[in-house]
């Protein structure tokens, strides 16, 4: 406890707080008649020689600047052994204690963002960089002031940065993280020297954590927290968190610097150009009246809200909703947005502006419904996102066996009421009566909702739903493309191609001929053709049929441009798979999939910032870290491609194909007793489950071994194992591409011209 009074000037009036070398006081400054902060060291730190020189650096660096963000310094002496720093004393909670682990309201994050980064551009200009900006080093004034604190590790240019950067890793005995590692920067992880890009990437840290109430980065250990800061993304914003403000916070958390902004005054003007609710006020859609700004082009149909009691039936709803997404999907004229984006917004209170621009579209379409026993009733209106005009809603009460005309009739009256030209075939389509027994379409509702969940049980599970709907209605096509869809997706879930791939093309040939009008039908087709039958053309053929069919499909572009990717096709593939994101903005398997396709096309730089993008969305998709390891890998940065593809083997747990590619990488990297081992543990696993050929082979191609890497070719060949249709493109293959035996391969399978 120091004496009440220090240097005959300052009286003791309380205790304030205390953390890291130095204890905080309300004092007395009895010469000026004001209150201050002092900051005195703790008693565990007062003989300390770095201690005390830590706490007169701070007051020297402080004392260059005068900025109201930050913390003023006033004086500082010594009295005896005892050192002190008189500050101006901010009478408030730090952003810390504001947030205490709860998002802050948007308006709030966008103001403190912008005064913390006004103070840090006022010190950047003076050169100085804080080095420890956190949330618990802003303090907020009783008049809404954010004043920055704790310049007790800030360096100026000239500074010495190493030992400052490792004097902030503080742990304690278990490794369990005790001191500000959170906040630091890939490039201080590094080891390199810190810049205001260090301070931008802390203010991003900081703008997230009050943004959403957690940090973005988590780890127990500081091996785990330091990998993740290095290598992954923050975790996924909830969808509360604006567009523009999303976008301030990713480039602030770019990993390379030079990807960041370049100054904190950037961030500042960034950050006042957006308005209370976070959005770019440059460009918030104008509210108009009539004209032709409120015209719809463009629509989004919200998951619709099942009124039932019945929590069971909420397949039901999800299904009636994906139902209408596909019927107004055949309008040509008209974008919808695909259901894995809008199925996101399931539950979530958000205005209706917010999210048409989070989605890029004009309108939106919500609603309910209830079904009670064989009656269905369905109520829906279309709101004009930027008036939140109300253009139309209606209630429809019909019997579940005439679901598929009433889906219809919605679908044209929408048409009608956004004056969309429709075609001479749409307009067929939507006046032809449709009927389907009741339990039919209930058990193909169930099949739908089991296969969205991608994973072998529910996939398996949709099959069994699928097969009921048949057992009920033997003619009822959607079934059949139900199960085609089905056994496609089990090839990369896992199992054999060889066993799925002839089972997914009899029910795709089945519901093509039942109806030859059927989208859905043909892309299923498409996709057998193309994976199982290696039938380029006849692929080609049904993916363009599906297309025509159902022009705003997000999976026969898809699908279509994984065709043109694998036949070398690059420019038209990524314009295909463009579109696709366009129709499904929000979807994972969009973004990774266009990151892929430069990937193939060998624009690595660009599939890298595209997939940088999908895993702003979620960093824990192990398809992006997958790819982003191979892409770093073929650029020769060995190091960085083993940590993604390490990654991507831990978030795929059970798939060998990634674990192939990481033994691939190990052996270019010269690792080759690394990639052995990965040899080895899968030929064990092969013992008890299925392990594509392909992910052996690509390993020895990796260690150089062109026989063997031939050999296990050969097996995936007789497998026809899906992933050699990128045999063309893939660089992995580029090692043997000279070999005799891999030309006779790509022969046999048609990918010669």
């Amino acid at each position: 406890m120091p004496p009440d009074q220090i240097a005959d000037r300052y009286k003791i009036l309380e205790k304030l707080g205390e953390g890291g070398i130095g204890v905080v006081y309300r004092a007395r400054d009895e010469r000026l008649d004001r209150d201050v902060a002092l900051k005195v060291l703790s008693a565990a730190s007062a003989n300390d020689p770095e201690a005390r020189e830590r706490l007169l650096h701070e007051a020297r660096t402080a004392s260059r600047l005068n900025h109201p963000h930050i913390c003023g310094v006033y004086d500082a002496g010594a009295m005896g052994d005892q050192i002190y720093v008189a500050m101006e004393l901010v009478a408030g909670r730090s952003l810390k204690e504001l947030s205490n682990g709860a998002p802050l309201p948007i308006a709030s994050v966008i103001q403190y963002g912008d005064q913390v980064a006004t103070g840090l551009a006022h010190a950047h200009e003076h050169g100085v960089i804080h080095h420890d900006l956190k949330s618990a080093n802003v303090i907020i004034s009783a008049d809404g002031r954010a004043k920055i604190v704790d310049f007790g590790f800030a360096v100026r240019r000239t500074d010495e940065v190493s030992e400052t950067t490792q004097s902030q890793l503080s742990l304690d005995r278990s490794g369990a993280i005790a001191g500000t590692l959170p906040y630091m920067s890939p490039e201080l992880l590094k080891g390199q020297p810190a810049d205001e890009r260090s301070d931008i990437w802390a203010l991003g840290v900081v703008l997230y954590e009050l943004a959403t109430g957690r940090q973005p980065f988590q780890g127990i250990t500081t091996f785990e927290l330091s990998s993740v800061i290095l290598c992954g993304v923050p975790e996924a914003f909830p969808p509360t968190v604006p567009p523009g403000l999303r976008t301030i916070i990713h480039r602030c958390l770019a990993k390379e610097s030079g990807e960041r902004f370049q100054s904190a005054a950037e961030v500042a003007k960034a950050l006042k150009s957006l308005d209370a609710d976070g959005m770019d006020s440059a460009r918030r859609p104008a509210t108009r009246g009539k004209g032709k700004s409120g015209r719809i082009r463009s629509i989004a149909v919200l998951p619709l809200h099942n009124l039932s009691p019945d929590p069971e039936q909420e397949y039901f709803a999800d299904g009636m909703t994906e139902a209408l997404i596909t019927e107004l999907a055949r309008i040509r004229a008209l974008k919808v947005i695909s259901r894995t984006s809008t199925m996101q917004y399931k539950s979530v209170k958000m205005r209706m502006d917010l999210i048409a621009q989070e989605l890029g579209v004009d309108g939106v379409i919500e609603g309910s419904v209830i079904r009670a026993g064989d009656r269905v009733r369905i109520t829906a209106q279309l709101v004009h996102a930027a008036t939140d005009k109300h253009i139309w809603a209606e209630s429809y009460d019909r019997e579940l066996s005439e679901v598929l005309s009433l889906q219809s009739e919605v679908a044209r009256t929408i048409a009608e009421q956004i004056r969309v030209k429709l075609t001479a075939g749409e307009r067929e389509h939507f006046k032809r009566p449709r009927k389907v027994m009741a339990e039919v379409y209930e058990c193909y509702l169930k099949g739908r909702f089991h296969f969205n969940k991608w994973t072998v049980e529910a996939v398996k599970k949709g099959i069994e739903h699928f097969q009921q709907a048949l057992q009920l209605d033997p003619d009822y096509a959607p079934a059949y493309a139900g199960i085609a869809d089905c056994y496609n997706a089990l090839q990369f879930l896992g199992l054999p191609s060889s066993e799925v791939g002839p089972k997914a093309l009899k029910a795709a040939v089945r519901a093509v001929a039942l109806d030859p009008t059927l989208a859905a039908a043909h892309a299923a087709l498409g996709s057998v053709k193309f994976f199982h039958d290696w039938d380029w053309a006849g692929a080609e053929r049904e993916f363009q049929r599906a297309i025509e069919l159902d022009p705003g499909s997000a999976d026969a572009h898809q699908g279509y441009a994984y065709l043109l990717t694998a036949l070398g096709r690059h420019e038209k593939a990524i314009a295909e798979i463009e579109r696709a994101h366009e129709l499904d903005p929000m979807a994972l398997s969009e973004n990774v999939n266009l990151g892929w396709r430069y990937y193939f096309a060998r624009d690595f730089d660009k599939a890298i910032l595209r997939l940088r993008e999908t895993l702003e969305l979620d960093s824990n998709f192990g398809n992006a870290f997958w790819c982003m390891g191979l892409c770093y890998v073929q650029k020769k940065n060995f190091a960085e491609g083993i940590l993604y593809l390490k990654r991507a083997v831990m978030l795929y747990s059970g798939n060998p194909q990634p674990k192939g590619s990481l033994g691939h990488a190990y052996g270019l990297a010269g690792k080759n007793a690394k990639a052995q081992k990965i040899v080895d543990e899968l030929v064990a696993l092969a013992k008890t489950l299925y392990v594509s050929a392909w992910a052996v082979a690509i390993i020895y191609i990796g260690m150089g071994d062109k026989n063997r890497a031939m050999e296990w070719l050969e097996k995936a060949y007789q497998d026809r194992n899906a992933s050699l249709v990128w045999l063309k493109v893939n660089p992995e293959f580029d090692p043997i591409r000279s070999d005799t035996r891999f030309e006779d391969l790509l022969q046999r399978m048609n990918l010669v011209e």
